[in-house]
């Protein structure tokens, strides 16, 4: 089992951990707040199955129906994950309205903050560990995963701060409204993790110090060659595919084009990871003059 199939596992039961702290932080204050804070957490626990699946979709080699693989179904786990922060909002949106329509007060506020502070620690810290571990990885479905945890810190900290406020102030509308400014931070960060994996859908090419990077390993390692042009890239999840027409001279063998075509992989596989790589070789009479120069 790799590691970020252990940390997907691992994902699904602390945010079932958290979703139930957080249950019980409403159940001793009735704040409306804490309630949507609530709420919000059960995406969390139906985002991690996803990206679970998604994560174990997309490990499967390339077979017949799939030759390029299943890179993308991380993707979908992240474009998922985006729609579930939105309806996260909306469902907060919709408890505050009734809030509004009917303010109460707080049972035992104080415990209940303190019950929610330990649950918000929790997905603090997790929340860092999905990011760091997923970019680390390339896995976009990590990485949407903690960004929705850290919307839920964010949740967590705002709600806090409305019921700390009602409770001195006695103004006990705070809870509902609170929750509102919550809810609409909540939308913009659905929206970029929605936006960000469209994007991977999109075939969007790497970044340009990614590209920049690969221009100059093949510039530097495809010696014997005159140029390569038509380079192009995407992302699919933890794969990058790399394609590219490398010019060689008209008396070069099959052979010599077959090792210069080696050298060149072996250096962008060890300098890209995940880089699935495509050349193809050209005769000198293809040469464009404007692709990439090779050094000799």
């Amino acid at each position: 089992m790799s590691a970020t199939v252990r940390i997907a596992i691992a994902s699904i039961f602390v945010g079932a951990l958290v979703l139930g702290i957080k249950m019980v932080a409403w159940w001793l204050t009735g704040s409306v707040a804490l309630l949507a804070d609530a709420l919000e957490s059960t995406v969390n626990v139906a985002t991690a199955i996803a990206a679970l699946v998604a994560i174990r979709i997309a490990a499967k080699p390339a077979d017949t129906t799939h030759p390029y693989g299943h890179h993308k179904a991380e993707f979908f786990s992240a474009v998922l994950e985006g729609v579930m922060i939105i309806v996260a909002a909306l469902l907060i949106l919709r408890e505050a309205y009734f809030g509004f329509l009917a303010p109460r007060v707080m049972d035992l506020p104080i415990e209940g903050l303190l019950v929610n502070g330990a649950a918000t620690v929790i997905n603090a810290i997790w929340a860092w560990v999905l990011i760091s571990r997923g970019r680390a990885g390339r896995s976009p479905a990590l990485v949407a995963d903690g960004k929705h945890l850290f919307t839920d810190v964010v949740t967590s900290a705002g709600v806090a701060l409305g019921v700390l406020l009602a409770i001195i102030t006695g103004w006990w509308m705070l809870d509902p409204l609170m929750a509102v400014i919550v809810a609409i931070n909540i939308l913009w960060s659905g929206f970029r993790v929605v936006r960000e994996s469209l994007s991977g859908l999109m075939d969007e090419a790497v970044s340009e110090d990614t590209l920049n990077k690969v221009r100059e390993i093949i510039s530097k390692e495809a010696g014997g060659a005159v140029e390569a042009h038509d380079l192009r890239t995407r992302h699919a999840g933890q794969a990058i595919f790399i394609d590219f027409h490398l010019v060689v001279p008209g008396d070069t063998t099959v052979f010599d084009a077959h090792e210069i075509c080696d050298r060149v992989e072996a250096a962008l596989r060890d300098a890209v990871e995940g880089a699935k790589i495509t050349i193809h070789v050209e005769p000198e009479h293809k040469q464009k003059h404007t692709g990439i120069v090779v050094l000799d």
